[in-house]
Parts: structure tokens; C-alpha cells; sequence
């Protein structure tokens, strides 16, 4: 899992990182080969022969030779990297403050333990403003919770086949209890990243309570055992935890024989990627699917014949947002700041005036209103324009900070 909040031991300079990279022609082959490009010896385009150098890409892709400062059709910078820097091997300490993901069997779990109903008030106070109460999705983040785990006779969890072919049914349900394959990874995540403006802020305790209480509201049962607002979850009980998508994933790349596996799934191009016959050919041109396994018969468009109708309440059909009232008691500005500034501007844990804090807001306004307004607008510090949100007009972005000011007033 990638770490953003600890600083790279190794160090680079961009001016150079060209010339140390090696470009990958993954899935890349002329529209009239004739044999899957991983191979043949050579494969040619308007430009002249490229030299295969290696076919042993972990998804069945080619890596080309270079030379005299051309890989393909890609120059690279042939600068010498004589002097530069690439840092030093890290400390045993330095490794292991970086290797703290948690493994299925358990491996890597803290001791601790929370409950449900702990969870649940943690996520209130923490989650729920980009989450949405019970899970249920908001303000642009992930749905956390919800979707019908059910399996069809082929065991594929059933609302994940959910498809927009017709306009009036919603997306696959892609939630931790329809699509998460392991239940680890859900704790290691809200451990590392979450609470999105002050990761790692959460104790083992407290991120257990929060991964019950997802685990819950998705239904999760343990070993054979509801969870309630009284259950308590340890990392013993949470490696027991069987999701309804564990083994829908593929190719597998768990454990040590993972980029083999990888490796064996893509070579078996035929079988495994759905292109057809025995040519199975990888193409970024002029590509038609080659129908029947004799690679002659043209194929028909094919739709999945599976149309959700058992789902209550039943899926909207309207696409359309509802009206902004302009005198509701939540106002046009407030909306607008929910969804595009509440995420920085609810604590200052990211360096901005929280809105009810009078006295930052006090120091911010002795520029003028006017400056707070175009510097909202033009973006300023680590502030993007427009709070990085482009669709907002500038009279969108005064009405924001107007209502953000008004509640921020001291109270008298």
C-alpha cells in the first residue's frame, strides 16, 4: 500500500527520471500482425522494426531494446546521471515504520478491540460527512455500505452485474460488503488514510469500532454470529470474516506464487482475456473481437441478460438533480459549501479557518472582505481556485464565503 505522509528515503531529480525509466509497449501491436505480439520477434509499424527485448512482462505485454535514444516510437533523455543522488538503504526502523499493512491471516494486526456500538458514534463524528449516515454515500466519496450481497447460481455477488444498459438501473454496487474481497484491508486502510484531513489520528481501538461498525451495517455475520451494537470485534474475530466477493477477483495474486500466476494468466491469452480463437492477438488499431474459438465466426453484441427487479425501494429512473429552494433553511450557500469546502474548512486540522471559529475568521477578514472573496476565487496558499472545484462560478464562490463569514461571527 502506498504511504503519502512519510517522506521517500530515496531521492531523485526529475531532470534525469527519464532517462532511468523503462518504457513498457504493454498490450501494443501493429493492426496487421498476424500472432500474439509477445511472440514474434519483431513487430512493425510506419516508423520501422522494433526489437523485442524481453516477452516477459507480468501481463503478457513486451519491453523493447533500446538504442541511440529511441525505445519505439519514444525518445528517452540520454543524459548522464553521473553525480546524481538516489539516496541511501534504509534503516531497519525506517522499513519497519512503513511495513504495517495487515495480512488476511491476521498478520500485522495491532491488539485492540471496539465495538459496534463505539463504531458508530466514531463514524458520526468522523466519517459520516463524506461517507453519508449509515454508510450510505455522499458528497462525492464512497458508498461504504449497502448493495444485496446474493449470489447467482455462478456465485457472483448479484447486484455488482447491475448495468446502465437501459438507462434506469443504477451502477454495480461496489461496497465493502458486495465488492472488498478481505476484511483486513478495510482496517489496514482506516488505520493509514482515514480520517482524510488527519490520517493515522485513529488508535487500534478506535479503528477497530469504526471497521465494526462498517462491517456491520453491510450485515457482515462471523463465524456464524450476528453483529449488534454490543458485539466486539479483535483482530481474531476479523481475519474469520468471509466477504461475499473473496474469491471474485482474478487473476490471483495472493501469496508467493502471485506474479507467476499473473504471468500464466495472461499467457493463456485464448482462454482468460476473451479475445477469441487461438490468434488472441493484443491491438490498438482497427481491433474487432474475433468471435468463435476457429477465430472466423464474427461475433454478435452480447448484453448480460440479468436485470435487478427485486431491489426496494426501487431504483429511480429520474437523472435529473432536484431544484435548489434559495429559501430553504438550508441555504444556496451552504449546500454549495458542503460539497466543495466542508472537507477543509469543518476543523483547521488542514491549515484552513474553520467556519465558526471567530477569532481565525477575525484575522482573515482584517484583508477586506472583497480579498477573502478573490482570493477564495483565485486560489491562494495551499487553497486551489475555487477550492479545486471548477464548476463553481465566481458568484457561486461569493455566496459560499458569504455564508462561511455569517457563520463564523462571534455569538453575543
Amino acid at each position: 500500500m502506498f504511504k503519502l505522509d512519510r517522506k521517500s528515503i530515496v531521492i531523485g531529480t526529475s531532470a534525469f527520471a527519464a532517462s532511468v525509466l523503462l518504457l513498457s509497449a504493454v498490450g501494443c501491436s501493429a493492426s496487421n500482425a498476424t500472432g500474439s505480439s509477445a511472440s514474434m520477434a519483431t513487430t512493425t509499424n510506419t516508423t520501422g522494426a522494433y526489437a523485442i527485448k524481453h516477452n516477459t512482462a507480468i501481463d503478457g505485454g513486451v519491453t523493447y531494446v533500446r538504442a541511440h535514444g529511441v525505445e519505439t516510437a519514444y525518445r528517452y533523455n540520454e543524459q548522464s546521471t553521473k553525480g546524481v543522488s538516489f539516496g541511501r538503504t534504509p534503516t531497519a526502523n525506517e522499513i519497519a515504520a512503513w511495513d504495517v499493512d495487515a495480512l488476511p491471516d491476521g498478520t500485522g494486526l495491532p491488539a485492540g478491540e471496539g465495538s459496534v456500538e463505539e463504531g458508530d458514534e466514531l463514524y458520526e463524528a468522523q466519517c459520516a460527512s463524506c461517507h453519508g449516515d449509515f454508510g450510505g454515500g455522499g458528497n462525492g466519496y464512497p458508498q461504504l455500505a449497502g448493495g444485496n450481497q446474493s449470489k447467482d447460481e455462478n456465485g457472483i455477488v448479484i447486484t455488482l452485474k447491475n448495468q446502465r444498459a437501459y438507462g434506469a438501473t443504477d451502477a454495480p454496487k461496489r461496497t465493502v460488503g458486495t465488492y472488498w474481497p478481505k476484511a483486513t484491508t478495510l482496517f489496514t486502510y482506516i488505520r493509514d488514510a482515514m480520517p482524510y484531513a488527519t490520517p493515522k489520528s485513529l488508535s487500534a481501538n478506535e479503528t477497530y469500532a469504526i471497521t465494526a461498525y462498517i462491517l456491520a451495517q453491510n450485515e457482515v455475520v462471523i463465524d456464524g454470529v450476528e453483529m449488534d451494537d454490543e458485539y466486539v470485534l479483535n483482530a481474531e474475530k476479523l481475519t474469520k470474516v468471509v466477504l461475499a466477493n473473496n474469491d471474485g477477483f482474478y487473476p490471483n495474486i495472493d501469496g508467493p506464487t502471485g506474479p507467476a500466476d499473473v504471468k500464466a494468466f495472461f499467457a493463456d491469452r485464448a482462454k482468460n482475456i476473451g479475445s477469441g480463437g487461438t490468434i488472441a492477438q493484443r491491438c490498438m488499431k482497427d481491433c474487432k473481437d474475433l468471435g468463435g474459438l476457429d477465430g472466423k465466426t464474427e461475433a454478435s453484441v452480447v448484453r448480460i441478460g440479468y436485470e435487478m427487479t427485486d431491489v426496494r425501494p426501487p431504483y429511480a429512473t429520474a437523472r435529473d438533480l432536484p431544484p435548489v429552494d434559495e429559501n430553504s433553511v438550508v441555504s444556496k450557500g451552504e449546500t454549495m459549501y458542503n460539497e466543495s469546502c466542508k472537507l477543509c474548512h469543518a476543523t483547521d486540522m488542514m491549515g484552513a479557518p474553520a467556519v465558526g471559529d471567530a477569532n481565525a475568521w477575525r484575522e482573515l477578514m482584517a484583508q477586506g472582505k472583497e480579498k477573502v472573496i478573490y482570493n477564495a476565487i483565485n486560489g491562494m496558499g495551499g487553497m486551489p481556485a475555487k477550492g479545486g472545484n471548477d464548476d463553481l462560478l465566481p458568484s457561486d464562490v461569493k455566496l459560499i464565503v458569504e455564508w462561511m463569514i455569517e457563520n463564523s461571527k462571534e455569538k453575543h
